[in-house]
């Protein structure tokens, strides 16, 4: 699905900003934003590393802050944004959160849960569904996190 509206690059973009970020950070580069009507609400990046907590994924620290900054656990009619395919931990913190929409960049065919391996987002057996709209600026987020992992490997 080709992406040409503005608003989506740009907000895909603060979500590349917060992915750099996490690199600098000695992090797997991920990012993440959440938005609702048009105003990010949220961003983050990935921490774990930092927090020594293994949940402390893009995904559910910008879901977290969303909740805390709205005084709410429904992020209902929210929008995020995250460079790559979400796993299956933060896929179902969406579905819990009632997230109305997910637009990612790169897939993820190792653990992606957001139709490479599963497709946990419009499971229809589950109380919520969103809408999943993958690749947006998918060749940046997927470049991201190649060369990544080429360096970590010693290929740079």
């Amino acid at each position: 699905m080709p992406f040409d509206n503005p608003q989506d690059i740009a907000l895909m973009e603060a979500a590349l900003a917060e992915a750099r970020t996490a690199q600098a950070e000695g992090e797997v580069p991920v990012g993440a934003v959440v938005v609702l009507q048009g105003r990010i609400i949220a961003r983050a990046h990935n921490r774990p590393i930092a927090l020594s907590d293994p949940t402390a994924h893009a995904e559910l620290l910008a879901l977290r802050m969303a909740g805390s900054a709205l005084n709410t656990y429904r992020l209902t009619g929210a929008t995020i944004y995250v460079t790559l395919e979400p796993c299956t931990m933060c896929i179902g913190a969406m579905v819990n959160a009632h997230i109305a929409r997910l637009k990612f960049g790169a897939r993820d065919p190792k653990a992606g849960a957001a139709g490479s391996i599963y497709d946990i987002g419009r499971d229809g057996r589950l109380n919520h569904r969103m809408e999943i709209y993958p690749g947006l600026l998918e060749a940046q987020c997927a470049e991201l996190i190649s060369h990544f992992f080429s360096a970590r490997r010693g290929r740079s």
